[in-house]
């Protein structure tokens, strides 16, 4: 892509892997899908480094402003899907 990932400077390397990660997934759910597991997987790990509402919020908008790709969509659309689904935006 064509754009900078958001992260803060205060997260260690791993930390900034894992949201970069998250991020990853999320594209992948708009470009050609991604099973729901693997991603709400991904998510939980985004929610341990950003646990407070309006961390998560600012940091998905600076990466849907970029990107134009809402990880509150496609996260809202995997918690509806079934179990084992694979799911595409």
């Amino acid at each position: 892509m064509e754009y900078s990932y958001p992260f803060r400077t205060d997260w260690s390397t791993e930390e900034v892997i894992d949201v970069v990660s998250f991020f990853e997934a999320v594209e992948n759910v708009y470009e050609r899908g991604m099973d729901r597991e693997e991603f709400m997987g991904r998510y939980r790990r985004f929610k341990a480094i950003v646990p407070g509402k309006a961390d998560e919020k600012r940091i998905c908008d600076e990466f849907e402003e970029v990107s134009k790709y809402s990880a509150y969509r496609a996260v809202q659309k995997m918690r509806q899907a079934h179990e084992n689904a694979h799911v595409r935006m």
